[in-house]
């Protein structure tokens, strides 16, 4: 089998700290969530910031890739750019979502 190339993310030790404000309700559900989880709030609220980040970025933070996807991956990046035809106008074109309600 070949080799795998990964690159990943790396965090460290806790050191840095987070404020946020939240209204009276918003405060009830998380404590509520973490008492449930069996958890502090600053724990559950943490945890689940950091799975949602995680998620959001794995595929813009990790690639894993066996020696010959490697290469083809790196002559793609290499590779001199080129006009698609059409593609300029495709995204000029306004679409659904550039209407207003």
């Amino acid at each position: 089998m070949a080799a795998q190339r990964t690159y990943a993310l790396v965090v460290g030790a806790k050191e840095e700290r987070i404020n946020l404000r939240v209204d009276a309700e918003t405060k009830r559900l998380l404590e509520s969530a973490s008492e449930a989880a069996g958890d502090t709030v600053s724990s559950f609220v943490l945890g689940a910031a950091t799975t949602a980040a995680r998620e959001l970025l794995a595929d813009r933070t990790v690639f894993r890739l066996d020696e010959e996807q490697w290469q083809a991956f790196d002559a793609a990046l290499s590779r001199e750019s080129r006009d698609v035809p059409g593609l300029a106008e495709l995204i000029r074109t306004p679409t659904i979502l550039d209407e207003n309600p």
